[in-house]
């Protein structure tokens, strides 16, 4: 049902070409102090737009984007027991 996405993050030269990087994929962001661009793109075609974004003479560097490789499953912290013994004991406020 949903296509798997990947951010690439093309360093370039110059903001005026940014119009060729938008025909890559999905544009989200364009730093003009930082000269970066982050592009979104299906992981199918991952390593062809790779290609092609190096390509071009105003890219500098291309990098993956590391988020599909991290996990977003967060746990609550856990306290000590005596911490946690020391909270329940305190009157609740409503």
């Amino acid at each position: 049902m949903f296509t798997k996405r990947q951010g690439i993050v093309v360093w370039f030269q110059h903001m005026k070409n940014l119009r060729k990087l938008k025909r890559l994929g999905h544009l989200v962001y364009a730093s003009k102090k930082k000269k970066y661009a982050l592009i979104y793109v299906n992981q199918e075609d991952l390593e062809d737009v790779k290609k092609q974004a190096e390509n071009f003479h105003f890219v500098k560097q291309v990098e993956y984007s590391y988020r599909p490789e991290i996990e977003m499953e967060f746990e609550k912290k856990k306290m000590p027991f005596e911490k946690q013994n020391e909270l329940e004991s305190y009157p609740k406020t409503s």
